[in-house]
This record gives structure tokens, sequence and C-alpha cells, in this order.
């Protein structure tokens, strides 16, 4: 990504220079690899008997996999990849849950200096194909079942999908033939099998701290989605930000509760935890109130990482099912993915004795950027301030809601409370690089010497930094993103579809459901049995995440002069507001 190197400053900062000195590096000054930093040289220092990942199975049952463990099993993937030709720079793509092997497959691709594309496990086959068509898949590592429902039939739409291994055995009939135990034969092949035949030693190759290693895909409101590309310089600021501000420690119970897929899952519950020798909580199941609770208290959690989703969840359950178990080893909690509203800050001190720390950043970012870190006074509602390295401004704002850029400079606000769009100043080691094969797109995220996040924020007196909503419109549910012009394309397959707006509506639980209006060809009439058939539809193709929870019929959507659709009017007039005057709504933003 060759304009990346435009964006970064000359001279390290030196919050950044010190965090790099707290890492090892390469032996023999070959670079710095994100995996070997995040289990490789605790071995080396004598920590391989460290439990690295404590796996609760959906039958209930615990694994524990050592930091030694981990490192030979990444270690087997790694060869596993140099010997199906997989080196530098290939994409190996993840469509998996919270297993084991997920954590080796991201490990041992790191290695191999391979590139990570996580997927959303729950996405539909098209999201799934998009991506992977995208991002030029060269390996797939998924489950049987998730291959067959999802993958199989679009394989003739893969041409560069050169290797799929499934994590559950060989694929047979149901998921499309191949031979297991036949590298030579690109097809599909058994996982297990694959990594029995390999070797438990690796030699990672010279890594340069700019050679890309994580491709995280995010949803914009045109367009298709975009691979944001970060490199194995990122683990600085994964490492440095797990300390400053997770509070993490060597030998830490940790439990990140995001979906691996997204971008929270790699960096806070992968890298950043095992770089700093913590133990991390791996829970197959979803959220289940009885669950977690048991699972804080069973496993003596220390830090844990949430979303406001589920603290919401949690909370209509009260605290009073909290205080049913001896949670006394929580330490910190603190949450991502959108706003977290102040009644959810207070009762987390009702419920567990702890405030919880509300964080901000994006995909883009790679790490958190602001945060209320320990030890500072939290004022509930607020994101915090930025952490140590990281440079904000509230730019003024033009017209559309974002930044007024005028001959590439841009006005910062310096007087408080005032909303303008966040911004930040290039160069933390974590930046993305680029979006992936999208020069153009990369390039307008910066102006004036900052990135503009599309975020509008302010910021008060005393420094700290207030979310007022999305530059843009962008879907946040359940803390995922979820770009309106995929759901929008899905729908205009169905050929009872001429076009259609998908917008967001608050919810008390998930933040924001996807909603959608729609107007008919010809032949056609609005009923509420066209209104089921469309709405699964949609899940077929695009997944029950992504898929509108609400339809509705408009044969006469708004747009603009040049025939965009107004998302924001369609948003207006599901609630009652007036089409006119937007401001009103909240559009919560971060990272997924």
């Amino acid at each position: 990504m060759t304009a990346a190197s435009t964006r970064m400053p000359s001279r390290p900062q030196a919050v950044w220079s010190a965090g790099r000195a707290d890492l090892d590096g390469l032996p023999d000054a070959w670079g710095v690899n994100i995996a070997y930093e995040a289990v490789d040289r605790h071995v080396k220092h004598g920590h391989g008997d460290r439990v690295a990942l404590r796996c609760l199975r959906a039958d209930d049952l615990v694994r524990d996999v050592t930091y030694a463990d981990l490192s030979r099993a990444s270690n087997r993937f790694a060869n596993a990849l140099r010997r199906l030709g997989v080196g530098p720079g290939d994409r190996v793509f993840l469509l998996l849950g919270r297993v084991p092997e997920l954590y080796v497959a991201v490990l041992g691709s790191l290695k191999a200096k391979a590139v990570v594309a996580p997927l959303f496990s729950a996405f539909g086959p098209g999201p799934v194909t998009q991506r992977l068509r995208l991002g030029d898949g060269r390996v797939l590592v998924t489950s049987a079942d998730l291959y067959r429902r999802k993958v199989a039939t679009s394989r003739g739409d893969l041409p560069a999908l050169r290797h799929v291994l499934l994590v559950d055995g060989p694929a047979g009939d149901s998921a499309g033939r191949g031979d297991s135990g036949d590298l030579a034969d690109a097809g599909v092949a058994a996982l297990p099998a694959v990594l029995a035949a390999e070797r438990d030693e690796f030699e990672i190759p010279p890594t340069d701290p700019e050679d890309m290693a994580l491709l995280h895909f995010t949803s914009g409101t045109t367009g298709t989605p975009k691979g944001a590309v970060h490199v194995h310089e990122a683990v600085v600021a994964h490492q440095a930000t797990a300390r400053a501000v997770l509070d993490l420690r060597p030998g830490d119970i940790y439990w990140c509760t995001a979906d691996p897929g997204w971008v929270t899952g790699t960096s806070y519950g992968i890298v950043a935890p095992l770089c700093v020798g913590a133990t991390v909580i791996v829970d197959e199941r979803e959220f289940d109130v009885g669950r977690w609770y048991a699972t804080l208290a069973a496993h003596r959690v220390n830090v844990w990482y949430t979303a406001p989703t589920a603290i919401r969840m949690l909370m209509r359950a009260g605290a009073a099912r909290a205080r049913e178990h001896d949670l006394s080893a929580l330490r910190l909690v603190a949450s991502v993915g959108e706003p977290l509203h102040p009644e959810g800050v207070t009762w987390g001190e009702e419920a567990f004795g702890h405030r919880i720390h509300d964080t901000w950043w994006q995909t883009e970012t790679g790490a958190i950027m602001i945060a209320n870190v320990p030890g500072m006074d939290i004022r509930p509602g607020s994101m915090g301030k930025p952490v140590p390295g990281i440079e904000v401004a509230i730019l003024a704002l033009g017209e559309g809601g974002r930044a007024a850029v005028r001959h590439g400079a841009v006005t910062e606000i310096v007087e408080p409370d005032a909303v303008g769009e966040l911004a930040l100043r290039p160069g933390w080691p974590s930046m993305f690089r680029g979006y992936l094969h999208a020069e153009e797109r990369y390039e307008a995220c910066f102006a004036g010497g900052w990135y503009l996040t599309g975020d509008l924020a302010r910021r008060d007196a005393d420094g700290y930094l207030w979310f007022s909503g999305r530059a843009d419109d962008v879907i946040k549910s359940a803390g995922h993103l979820i770009g309106p012009f995929e759901v929008e394309a899905a729908l205009l397959e169905h050929p009872a579809v001429a076009e259609a707006g998908v917008f967001g509506v608050p919810d008390p639980i998930a933040g924001e459901l996807v909603s959608a209006r729609v107007s008919l060809r010809p032949g056609y009439e609005p009923t509420a049995a066209l209104r089921r058939e469309l709405i699964g539809f949609a899940r077929k193709r695009l997944g029950a995440a992504v898929a509108p929870k609400f339809l509705d019929f408009d044969q006469q959507l708004p747009k603009t002069r040049s025939g965009k659709i107004m998302r924001r009017v369609l948003r207006a007039r599901a609630l009652g507001l007036p089409e006119g005057d937007v401001s009103t709504l909240d559009q919560p933003g971060g990272a997924s």
C-alpha cells in the first residue's frame, strides 16, 4: 500500500517508541511479527506452561491450551500453509465461531506472513462470497456445515480460492467432494489431518513491521465493503492499550465477548491479551445471562471486555442476578462497539462494584483511541479522553454533516462543547495502511493532516469527549456495522423490488435494528405475504444479523436531485420526526 507511508510521521512519537521497546522482536533482528510477540516469546522466556486459552465448549467441557501448545499448533499450521504454496501476502480467510482452531489458524497464518481476514460466521452466503472475492481469498478455514451452507455453491465464482480447510474433518458429500489427505489437490481438506502431518517447529521468516498482517472488512453507506489493511507494527498499539486501557497483566484471566469475525475479536480477543501473557476465555456459546455470570465467577475473570448490547440485556435481568455470583476477582469491566449510555455505566457499579469503562475506536484505527482509563474520573456517557500517543481534534462541519474541507484544509474547533467531526492525527502503529484495491477511498479519509473518522463528537472544557452521532448512514446493530448498500442490493435481487432504502431505527437492546422501505415493480401488490417473503429472501442471502427486521412499502422513496435515496428522510418518517430536521437522530459509531 504505497500511500500508507505518506500518512505516517517521519519520526515515531515517544510513547510508541517506548511501546516498541517492550516487544522482543524476532531473533537475529529479523523484524516484528505479531504471532511471535503473542505466543513464541512467552515460551522463550519460560512461560510455556501458562494457560493461553481456556476453551469452554458448548457441552460445558473445559479445555486448557498452554502457550507452548499454541506455539506448536500454530507452527504446524504455518508449515501446512508453506506446503500448500501459501506465502507472504496471500489471504487466509476464517469463517468460524469461537473455537481453538481459529486461534491456531490466525497465529499460524501470521507466522507464515500470510494475511488474516476474519469473517462473521452469521453472515449469509452473499456477504461471505463478496468478501472472499474482494479480498482475493486464497485459503478458507471453516467448518463443514458453514462451508456447505455459505460457500460451496459459489466456489465457481471464487477463482482465487484454492484451499478449504475444515476444522471438523473431511467435507464428504454434504460439503462438496474433496480429498482430505491429498494437499496437492487444492480442494477441500480436513484440518486435523493436515496439522497431524506437519512438524512442531517453524522458523518465522524476516518480517518487516510494515508487512501486511490483517484485513478487516468494514461496511460503508455506499459501494462495496472496504478491506482495511493492517500491518505487523499494529502489535505495538495492541499491547500498549491492553496495559494502559484494559489494565491487563501477565497471568490475568481475561474475557472478550466480541465475535472473532470482527476487529475487536481479533485485536482484543486474540492479539492484545496474548501479547500481555494473559489467559483468554474462549466460549463457544452465545449470550446467556446465567452462563455468562457463571463463567465470570467460576473462572475468576479479572478483566471483562464486552458490548453495550450485552450490558443492556444484563440490565434487563437485574443487578440481583449478578450478586448471586462471586465476582470478587473482577477488577475492570470495559465496553466497546457503540456508545454506552450513562445508566449502563453506573449500573455496573450496582452489579459488579465497578463503573463500566467505555472505549472508542474503529476498524480503521485497529486499536483503542479514546477511553475511560483505570484511575480516571469517569463521566457517565463520555467516551473518555485520548489514550497516550493519540492526538484528537474536533473539526468544523460543512454540508452533509462531514468536516468542511477547503483546498485540502480543515478548520479545528477550539471552543468547548461544539459538535464537529472527530479527527485523529495519523501516525499511531495500528492505523490502517489502506483499503485493499481502493486507493481513492483511502485518500478520501484524510484532510489537512487529519484522519476523518466520520463520527460526530464534542469535547468539553475538561477534555472529555462525547459522541454525537454518525456523519454517514452506517447501521450499528448489536455491535455490528451494517452497510445499507449491502442490504439494499440483496433486496433488489428479488423480482418484485424496484428500489430499496435501508436505515436503522433505535432499539433499547440492539442499539439499532435494520429497517427497509421498498418500491415494487408493476404487477406486484404490497401485501403482508410479500413483506414476509422479502424479509425471508434477505435473511437467506445476508443472514439474520444483517437482514432487515422491518420492511414496508413506499412507491415514492425520497431522493436527492442526483437520484440517491435519502435514507435519513426514511428514518425520520419511520420515527415520526420532521423530515427537514434529522439532527435528533442518534446514530452510534465505534468499533465492532
